[in-house]
């Protein structure tokens, strides 16, 4: 049912007709460039210009180098604060072509996401509410807009990130002062007004339009002042870039009936311009709301897998290392565990998302291209049990509960976090190997897959393809093993036995087409 042109649906109305679109739902896998200002640095963990602020970050343990980098590279925070990350930001080596060319032939990304903004309050498009803006400070150019028509040329659908809604309280620490040291006392630059420029690059940008009005002047008009220009920077971000996709971090709405009102335009828009279809996604954390508002959105699980496969449309997303680009720290991701991460995605019905940490510069990240170029063969040798597949009946077999790591949290809001949640979960390096015979399916047409996960040459029995399991498989007449043809197999009431070949790819899961199963 198409929409007239005049008509705006209410959230709940569009809710009640909404349907993830196939581009999505079948393209399984994104690229994100989380990628920014706080790159710059390479240094200091991803909530750099909070951390900068910290001589203790405390329970915020990745961004413990960030006070003492920034110090030796930029100055003392109350002179020399974010402002001078910002300036120094040019994105020389960013060519936004080979970025999405990369994502698309390299990793085999369907679709791609950029950030529009982050918990640091600066926009990366040319924002005609908001000074402190990629176009007129720092690059001096559009991101956003390089991105857009990049993904565009190179046949990808377009999405844009944002984490903007929480700066007022993330930006605390630029308001406050050293604890020790010979600056005890010393006000940081948050307190620094649109005066203090004169004479500086600054001159004429206010330092309050960035970090907020000190806590004590903050009033509740203030208040709603900020949530009003979130709404009209972000309707112009929709408005003149046509996403595809906009992502929210945190949880619900961002600023509630504010956000609402936005995600009411995004997809209104999106209706005139698609002729009545809804063909754009809305990715966030809506578990808040009342069932009628969640509706609409595509559930996102940061770095976590759920235990089942849920009833509701959901993604994944991660980033080998860092949100931000890092250099001091090593990866907690490797080709291995991203495969596996993604084979449990899949067999779940999700969609991944992974980040492609760009340097500071814009450059592609060289430390970390082995890891992104074995997984992106994986993807490719695999291809036919991924893309435009579903989950089946069960997601896997023979079970083993191996632990994710530790449980570590890394550049997450931890008064959030739910330790128990699906958040937070993935296998890192860290994990406990799977058993050799512990299996993820998916299912595409009249073929199943089998992702076994950790696989040694020699025998999987799985249970749950025995032709008396209660998830009723059919007679199979055929074993493929996508990396190395036909494979030997045997199927009895209680099991299908198959044979994984010598040959199979050390440290990678290994994948069969099983037919007559279905």
């Amino acid at each position: 049912m198409a929409a007239h042109p005049a008509e705006n649906l209410s959230w709940e109305e569009i809710g009640a007709r909404y349907e993830v679109p196939a581009w999505y739902r079948e393209g399984k896998l994104g690229v994100w460039a989380h990628w920014g200002p706080q790159a710059e640095p390479e240094h200091g963990g991803g909530w750099y210009a909070r951390h900068l602020y910290m001589q203790d970050t405390g329970r915020e343990k990745w961004g413990s180098e960030a006070y003492s980098y920034h110090l030796n590279h930029y100055g003392h925070p109350s002179v020399a604060g974010y402002k001078e990350v910002l300036n120094s930001w040019k994105a020389a080596r960013l060519d936004a072509d080979s970025v999405l060319k990369y994502a698309r032939d390299t990793l085999g990304a369907r679709f791609f996401l950029a950030q529009a903004n982050h918990h640091d309050h600066f926009d990366n498009f040319d924002s005609s509410h908001h000074p402190w803006n990629s176009v007129r400070v720092g690059p001096r150019r559009d991101i956003v807009g390089e991105f857009a028509a990049a993904s565009r040329k190179a046949g990808l659908r377009f999405g844009v990130s944002s984490h903007d809604d929480r700066f007022l309280s993330w930006w605390l620490p630029a308001f406050g002062t050293d604890k020790t040291g010979p600056k005890r006392g010393v006000a940081y630059d948050g307190h620094q007004t649109l005066a203090d420029g004169k004479g500086r690059w600054w001159e004429g940008l206010d330092p309050q339009k960035l970090y907020g009005l000190p806590p004590a002047q903050r009033t509740p008009e203030y208040v709603e002042s900020v949530k009003r220009n979130w709404l009209e920077r972000h309707t112009e971000l929709v408005d003149k870039y046509r996403p595809d996709m906009v992502w929210f971090d945190g949880n619900n709405f961002p600023y509630g009936d504010y956000g609402k009102k936005f995600a009411e335009h995004f997809f209104n828009e999106a209706l005139r311009r698609d002729g009545g279809r809804l063909e754009v996604v809305l990715g966030g954390k809506p578990q808040g709301l009342p069932p009628a508002q969640r509706r609409g959105w595509v559930r996102d699980i940061e770095r976590g897998v759920p235990e089942r496969i849920p009833d509701y449309a959901w993604e994944s997303i991660t980033t080998p290392n860092t949100w931000f680009y890092q250099q001091e720290s090593s990866p907690r991701q490797d080709a291995r565990t991203l495969a596996e991460i993604f084979a449990d995605v899949l067999s779940k019905n999700g969609v991944f998302i992974i980040n492609l940490e760009l340097r500071g510069d814009g450059a592609l990240p060289e430390r970390l291209m082995p890891v992104y170029e074995r997984f992106g063969a994986w993807v490719r040798l695999n291809r036919e049990a991924i893309y435009a597949t579903r989950a089946w009946k069960t997601f896997g077999d023979n079970l083993s509960g191996a632990a994710s790591a530790s449980g570590e949290m890394s550049e997450a809001d931890l008064s959030r976090a739910k330790h128990k949640s699906s958040d937070f979960n993935e296998r890192t390096l860290s994990a406990a190997p799977y058993s050799h015979d512990e299996v993820r399916f998916t299912v595409r047409g009249d073929k199943l897959f089998v992702f076994v996960l950790n696989p040694e040459p020699g025998t999987v029995k799985l249970s749950t393809l025995g032709l008396k399991s209660r998830h009723a498989p059919g007679k199979v007449t055929a074993v493929r093993h996508l990396a190395g043809g036909a494979a030997a197999f045997s199927q009895t009431d209680d099991a299908l036995t198959l044979e994984v070949p010598a040959s199979v790819q050390h440290g990678m899961p290994a994948v069969f087409e099983v037919s007559g199963a279905l």
